[in-house]
């Protein structure tokens, strides 16, 4: 059995070596003062978020996808940020996608046996039809987990780009990988909890890469989330107001553009400032990539 007792996620933290004898208010303050940590080891990275950020914008505008890989807290991090996507950017479901050891019943109750083979790890890319378009991103908080470990191998072999998140210092065996991205945010209030510290750096990076990604992608237009489509009553409301902010039009004519274009943010603005068709501004669009702006100012 791998001995992982020297990880800074396995230490114990001092500060908290009486947390069952301290006061709720006591312990509140004391996880706030560590979640300061880890925002703080996250911003060390920024490098490597950027170089990763890079990679990944690189094969998603090559058609490629951005696959995230891990077990427990890790692999749910990523489930949850590849479904954000859609909803979000309008990006296709396939763009982003998440792999959590032990499938989708992980999700909701623990399987804790999964994270073990890396066999298995490997044999999801190649279910996956992992290839040299795409690149894999291997969430792993201590680091060592085989499932993780034996995905970015067989994703490197298969050809993908591969980037590594971990929150501890270079183990034996690390895979090789073209970015490392190691948030150090120290020992767990509770020991070995990586779902505290290590589970919000693991957010923050995620929320860094695939906002960042998205918005070089064309899906956003200053801050805006111009490629959302009116779908329920909250979007409705959002798309309405963020197509009279950007053409300076009533929130009723806003709503009247949102309905010749099907509800898509980026079609109406189109079609509203260039007095274009419908097929007029998706045509647009599509020589400009997306890119609202480009269309806009070109």
């Amino acid at each position: 059995m791998l001995d992982r007792s020297h990880l800074l996620t396995e230490q114990p933290l001092p500060e908290s070596a009486q947390l069952d004898r301290l006061s709720i208010e006591q312990a509140v303050e004391l996880l706030h003062q560590q979640d300061q940590l880890a925002v703080a080891a996250v911003g060390r990275q920024r490098d490597a978020i950027v170089r990763a950020i890079e990679v990944v914008v690189d094969r998603l505008a090559g058609g490629g996808r951005l696959i995230y890989v891990g077990a427990g807290t890790s692999g749910r991090l990523g489930v949850l940020d590849a479904a954000e996507c859609p909803p979000t950017f309008r990006s296709d479901p396939q763009m982003v996608q998440g792999i959590i050891a032990g499938g989708k019943q992980a999700m909701f109750q623990a399987q804790e046996g999964a994270e073990d083979s890396a066999e298995a790890g490997a044999a999801a890319m190649d279910e996956r039809s992992v290839n040299a378009r795409d690149v894999v991103m291997g969430i792993a908080a201590g680091g060592t987990t085989p499932f993780v470990r034996g995905a970015l191998e067989r994703a490197r072999a298969l050809g993908a780009r591969t980037i590594f998140l971990c929150c501890v210092q270079k183990t034996a065996g690390e895979p090789e990988v073209d970015v490392v991205i190691r948030p150090l945010v120290g020992p767990e209030i509770i020991t070995g909890s990586t779902r505290l510290k290590a589970g919000t750096a693991t957010k923050l990076v995620l929320n860094a890469i695939s906002t960042i990604a998205m918005v070089r992608l064309g899906k956003v237009y200053g801050n805006l989330m111009v490629d959302l489509r009116a779908s329920n009553q909250k979007l409705r409301d959002r798309a309405e107001r963020i197509v009279a902010a950007v053409t300076g039009v009533s929130r009723e004519q806003a709503a009247d553009w949102l309905g010749r274009a099907g509800g898509h943010v980026k079609l109406a603005i189109v079609m509203c400032m260039r007095g274009m068709t419908l097929q007029q501004a998706q045509e647009a669009l599509d020589r400009c990539g997306g890119r609202l702006r480009d269309v806009l100012e070109g």
